[in-house]
């Protein structure tokens, strides 16, 4: 996946600041993702929303409307992007241009709210994703001081970050115009909201979902707080999204063509030191390190995934054996572990280095097998396509391209 700045104009030719992220390959839809997560700084939220869509081919256009806690002065920081319906819809125009159009839009908070007073202005837009987000500009509103509600606008503080508001958006995202926007979209649309959230209550989403044209999905993120600052409630949201938007978004016919067999491509995601995005004919997984050596975690390590594959080709190696010899295997279950080992503790290595790595393999077998069953599908675990790769000379060829 490739990362990169983006800079757009919002309502009155004021900068907004985005960010675009591509999947590998051409993107077989785009997203706008507009949030206010840079309020706590860190939170998985954005990277976890963003990379459900990236993994599923989207190119995604990221835009905040909240200032981090501190700038990198340790000075308290101002917002770089001024909220506004405008740049929603100026992100929509810059994807358009360049990638296909945007078929849909995520919002988070305010951010949510900004993105449904867009939807009449964007009609290419099939769907649309609401997380934590209120149904007017009230929770905002609450948090002014008694002169900033009178003039309309202030600047709030939302989390340990900032939020500033103006009169103009303020009236764009007015109930009134957010229930109107929502009653003539004609798309699919998915509230995640957090029962607990103490920004947003519980009721701005059940107005959403009543608000909108067709019958729309509520899904309550038990636990969560606004930004989804824990790993598992992040997590939990973007599995929700991906399965949701590839089922609404990007239909069948339009999914990016397939890799041969035998091809893979792997790419830096431009999220943390080592994530790489991976495609495996019409598959895409994700890599990563852990926290302890200076990745992000979000996916297995490649040694993980080696593992996994040896596991993988025993089951079923196992499966298509006894099925052919007629056998009542019921359930294959493999444990694996990959270590390296000083050579002269491994009885069957025959290698001068002083270290080999060492995959050990556990497996389980359910069903009423015989003992000479049991013996003779251990025996075959041996004789799996990748044990076999594993165990005999691998000639890697590398060529760098121009």
């Amino acid at each position: 996946m490739g990362s990169r700045a983006v800079e757009l104009r919002g309502g009155g030719g004021s900068p907004v600041t985005a960010k675009l992220e591509l999947p590998p390959g051409r993107p077989v839809a785009s997203a706008v993702l507009v949030s206010c997560f840079a309020c706590l700084g860190q939170s998985p939220g954005p990277a976890r929303l963003c990379h459900a869509l990236v993994s599923r081919g989207f190119a995604v256009l990221k835009l905040d409307f909240t200032a981090p806690p501190t700038g990198d002065d340790g000075a308290e920081a101002r917002p770089d992007t001024v909220p506004s319906v405008d740049a929603v819809v100026e992100a929509a125009a810059w994807l358009r241009e360049r990638y296909p159009p945007a078929r849909l839009l995520l919002g988070h908070s305010l951010g949510g709210t900004a993105a449904v007073a867009a939807l009449p202005r964007l009609p290419e837009v099939a769907a649309l994703v609401l997380v934590n987000a209120p149904s007017g500009p009230e929770p905002i509103l609450e948090r002014l001081t008694a002169a900033e509600r009178e003039a309309g606008e202030g600047e709030v503080a939302l989390g340990p970050g900032r939020l500033r508001v103006l009169r103009g958006f303020v009236h764009d995202i007015a109930p009134a115009r957010v229930a109107q926007a929502l009653g003539g979209f004609p798309g699919a649309v998915l509230v995640l909201q957090a029962p607990e959230d103490r920004y947003v209550a519980l009721e701005h989403a059940r107005r959403l979902v009543a608000a909108a044209r067709r019958p729309a999905s509520l899904m309550l993120l038990d636990g969560a707080d606004h930004f989804l600052s824990r790993e598992a409630d992040a997590g939990f949201a973007a599995d929700v999204l991906g399965a949701w938007a590839g089922r609404h978004v990007t239909p069948v016919t339009e999914r990016e063509a397939p890799l041969p067999p035998g091809v893979v491509e792997v790419h830096e995601s431009g999220e943390g030191r080592f994530a790489q995005d991976v495609r495996v004919g019409r598959h895409r997984l994700r890599a990563d390190e852990p926290l302890s050596v200076g990745g992000e975690d979000s996916g297995p390590t490649p040694y993980g995934l080696l593992t996994a594959a040896l596991g993988a080709c025993t089951a079923m190696t196992l499966r298509m054996y006894a099925e052919r010899k007629g056998w009542p295997l019921e359930h294959v279950h493999v444990r694996l572990s990959h270590d390296k080992v000083y050579a002269k503790d491994c009885a069957e290595c025959e290698t001068k280095k002083s270290r080999v790595d060492q995959l050990k393999r556990s497996v389980k077998l359910v069903g009423p097998l015989t003992q000479e069953q049991r013996a003779s599908l251990t025996a075959i675990a041996d004789r799996c396509p990748v044990h076999q790769t594993l165990e005999s000379e691998v000639d890697v060829v590398t060529v760098l391209e121009e």
